[in-house]
């Protein structure tokens, strides 16, 4: 049978209306029954590298490196020597004698004033205290060379009179001691005359003097005096007192 050409047309609309519908329901279908699928998660940031470890040897000592606490010496008094073993610096009133070799007129007796100068023939007012017999020395020649060929020049510490404490309160005998080597507190009262009836020997202190000021010390006497305790070495500026 021969099929006319509308027919044709009729039949492909037919199957076009019956096939797309079930289609659609299809794909409608598997979108509803497919499981959601959730975001991946973003990936995790890469771990900072570990910092380097440099090994830094420890600074040697007397450099300006730190360094711990095992590498560094036990310095007991850090350096600094008892004053009785340091080179003496002069002081006011201090006595001296200047030789100049072979000049006559300019060796001579001094006395150092209370503004610590010297006067000396030819050269003047010269500053003293403060200074070893040596410094003082070598500044007295470089001055000389104006006045005196290769000037050889010597000066001797007579009395070291500013290398002195004081006692005060209730001693026999109180005032200036000159320390002409290391001298305990019980030594200076008992050169002071030791103490009087009423002194009261458990309250005995020393004033040394500071960068900030006078510092007080409890000197111990009593126990010192009975052994117990070493007695109190003193230094140049101290001043016992005796309530």
């Amino acid at each position: 049978m021969t099929m006319k050409p509308v027919s044709l047309v009729y039949v492909l609309a037919f199957t076009a209306m019956i096939t797309l519908p079930a289609a659609a329901q299809s794909a409608r279908t598997g979108s509803q029954s497919a499981p959601r699928t959730a975001p991946a998660p973003a990936p995790a940031p890469a771990p900072a590298p570990a910092p380097r470890t440099t090994t830094t040897a420890p600074a040697p000592v007397g450099t300006s490196g730190t360094t711990s606490t095992a590498a560094a010496p036990t310095v007991g008094t850090a350096g600094v020597r008892p004053w009785n073993e340091q080179e003496y610096r002069l002081g006011p009133g201090d006595k001296l004698r200047v030789e100049v070799y072979g000049e006559p007129q300019l060796s001579q007796a001094l006395q150092i004033r209370p503004d610590g100068k010297i006067t000396l023939t030819l050269i003047g007012d010269v500053v003293a205290a403060g200074r070893t017999s040596l410094e003082l020395r070598d500044a007295l020649t470089t001055s000389l060379k104006s006045y005196v060929n290769n000037p050889a020049v010597t000066v001797i510490v007579q009395e070291a009179i500013a290398n002195q404490i004081d006692v005060a309160g209730e001693v026999a005998s109180p005032g200036q001691q000159v320390l002409m080597g290391p001298v305990t507190i019980l030594q200076a009262i008992s050169r002071a005359g030791g103490l009087k009836e009423f002194a009261k020997a458990g309250s005995i202190y020393v004033l040394r003097p500071g960068k900030n000021g006078p510092q007080r010390l409890d000197a111990d006497y009593k126990d010192a005096l009975r052994g117990k305790v070493p007695p109190m070495v003193l230094q140049p500026g101290d001043t016992v007192v005796v309530p």
